[in-house]
């Protein structure tokens, strides 16, 4: 996939880099004030990642700026990631490529009294797959640097020949990538945090 999007890239590199958008989708249509034990969260995070987003809801006036000015616009293959390019991108086409979806989230097998919300589900689930390599037979941490190495290679491709790359992805795999871009010389511009439609803006030093 990260060939089919690059293959068409001059050569040169004289032009100056285009920017690279990290965007966080949009709010999914889920509902998240419910309490679930460890085998509730699964069942959960199986259905958050077939789902879209809510629907009406309109993305920040900044973030549809940036996309109108973007060179190239990628999606995960997520619903949710597809949806929310779907709504930014005025019926221009944009690539969909699963480097891009979001590390798996399973969490710890704790006893079936601990309930808690989805959000606080997440937080575990992550901590346990970061740092304690708690993966289920699902991507692990060091597969999925692996992935976010890939990923930022190909969107500094993608803007080396100076156009704007906006990506709609997941909150914490656009971290991951953040942190591959850091490592090859990119500046974090620009920060919006963590929730929905957020987004972080890099630029080449």
């Amino acid at each position: 996939m990260a060939d089919a999007l690059t293959a068409d890239l001059p050569k040169t590199g004289s032009m100056r880099s285009g920017a690279i958008v990290l965007a966080r989708h949009g709010e999914p249509d889920i509902h998240r004030k419910v309490m679930l034990n460890a085998h509730g969260y699964r069942e959960y995070w199986s259905r958050y990642e077939q789902l879209g987003i809510r629907p009406g809801q309109q993305p920040p006036a900044t973030l549809i700026e940036q996309t109108a000015r973007a060179g190239v616009i990628i999606s995960s293959v997520r619903n949710r990631s597809i949806e929310s390019a779907l709504a930014l991108a005025a019926g221009r086409e944009f690539s969909r490529t699963p480097l891009f979806v979001e590390a798996p989230l399973p969490p710890p097998h704790w006893p079936r009294f601990v309930k808690m919300s989805p959000k606080f589900w997440g937080f575990i689930a992550r901590v346990w797959w970061w740092f304690f390599n708690h993966h289920e037979g699902q991507e692990t941490r060091r597969e999925a640097e692996a992935r976010a190495e890939q990923a930022a290679d190909m969107i500094v491709q993608l803007a080396s020949e100076g156009r704007d790359v906006v990506v709609l992805a997941h909150g914490f795999f656009n971290f991951m990538v953040g942190r591959a871009l850091r490592r090859r010389g990119w500046r974090l511009t620009a920060n919006q945090g963590w929730k929905y439609w957020s987004t972080r803006r890099y630029e080449r030093r």
